[in-house]
């Protein structure tokens, strides 16, 4: 198999030095490096590079437009190397919603001992890149640029059984119920298409686990509430979820679900990192499965790895209605290809009718099924 083809782009050659040995040593052919995009753009047509290295913030670079004109006429995955600042995080979201693939975060102090580990997540973020579907780049950019799709007339059921005592098992019935969405890899757009597609009063409240560090999950939770009719927050702990409302969890924090009677609450904790991610889509649907069974509606998206694919196969053993987003509409079909392998998908839906199925699945009684998709 041939090596994965690089292409740096850094204003710092020091930078540019430690990623090109970094990327060397992970099995990764650099095919060349520049300052910005001014230099690089001449270059790309015989490097034909597999994947960009990009810096979020460079003297001369218009990053938005650059990523806007490579997708236009040379669709090529972009990885976004950002710093955890206000500014860089705010810049290298808009870059995720212009088309860029994935993010590497450096830090401003300890930078060198950054570049030189090479347990830093740079290598297997390029490689999963790499491996990223461009089909779904420009139907996707398309989606999430369009205005939020018609609102799908279908009210909820609220039965209204009585609560059984909270003891520790999930509740048979429930005025409430719970969406749980877990997401990585090409996310940033995807969920912009889904949230702005789904009607606030009629959804129940929505738990998100979407990989990105500390910092990057606010500004994230900002923009997205900015562009939708959904309440959007970053989750805190305690935080109580009632219909309209999107809990997205915080970075560097997995968030489980709790209940408190006939009430739902985000319990947000430290913790071991778990399949490689803090916060981790396994945490999040374990609790639902636990916690709220068969009022769960659950619904894995791209990404790369498994993380939350164990943890959909519990929801759907414990009774919720759960989906995965299908392969052709997946900037990378990792975690969706994982969950359906071990069974824990009852649907496999492209993304732009996932709004669509979310409206309906939560029309109906908790623990009914609408016909299969597949």
């Amino acid at each position: 198999m041939a090596a994965i083809k690089a292409m740096i782009i850094d204003d710092s050659a020091v930078v540019r030095k430690f990623l090109a040995d970094l990327l060397t040593a992970g099995g990764i052919e650099v095919v060349g490096t520049a300052p910005d995009p001014l230099f690089a753009w001449p270059k790309l047509a015989s490097l034909q590079p597999d994947v960009i290295v990009l810096d979020v913030e460079m003297p001369r670079m218009d990053g938005i437009s650059f990523l806007r004109k490579l997708m236009a006429e040379r669709p090529t995955p972009v990885v976004m190397c950002s710093t955890l600042t206000e500014a860089g995080c705010e810049t290298t979201l808009q870059a995720m919603a212009a088309g860029a693939v994935a993010f590497v975060t450096k830090p401003r102090q300890g930078l060198k001992n950054f570049l030189e580990d090479r347990s830093n997540g740079l290598v297997e973020t390029v490689k999963a890149a790499a491996r990223a579907n461009l089909r779904a780049l420009p139907a996707l950019a398309a989606l999430a640029g369009a205005p939020p799709v018609a609102r799908v007339g279908m009210p909820l059921v609220n039965p209204a059984s009585p609560l059984p005592p909270n003891g520790g098992q999930a509740m048979a019935e429930t005025t409430d119920r719970v969406i749980a969405i877990g997401v990585s890899t090409g996310g940033v757009q995807s969920l912009e298409v889904v949230l702005r597609a789904l009607p606030r009063h009629q959804v129940p409240g929505i738990m998100i686990v979407q990989h990105m560090p500390e910092r990057f999950t606010a500004s994230f939770a900002e923009r997205l509430n900015k562009l939708c009719e959904l309440e959007i927050l970053e989750a805190r702990d305690g935080d109580r979820l009632i219909h309209g409302r999107v809990l997205i969890a915080p970075g560097g924090k997995h968030m489980r679900l709790k209940r408190s009677g006939a009430q739902y609450h985000a319990e947000v904790i430290d913790g071991p990192v778990i399949n490689h991610h803090r916060p981790s889509v396994d945490v999040l649907f374990k609790s639902v499965a636990q916690q709220a069974g068969r009022n769960a509606i659950g619904v894995i998206m791209t990404g790369m790895g498994d993380d939350g694919a164990r943890g959909l196969r519990d929801m759907h053993e414990a009774g919720a209605v759960t989906a995965a987003q299908d392969e052709a509409s997946c900037v990378v079909f990792g975690m969706p290809k994982e969950a359906i392998r071990l069974g824990g998908a009852d649907d496999v839906v492209p993304l732009g009718d996932i709004a669509r199925w979310l409206v309906h699945q939560s029309s109906l009684r908790p623990g009914m099924r609408a016909a299969r998709s597949t």
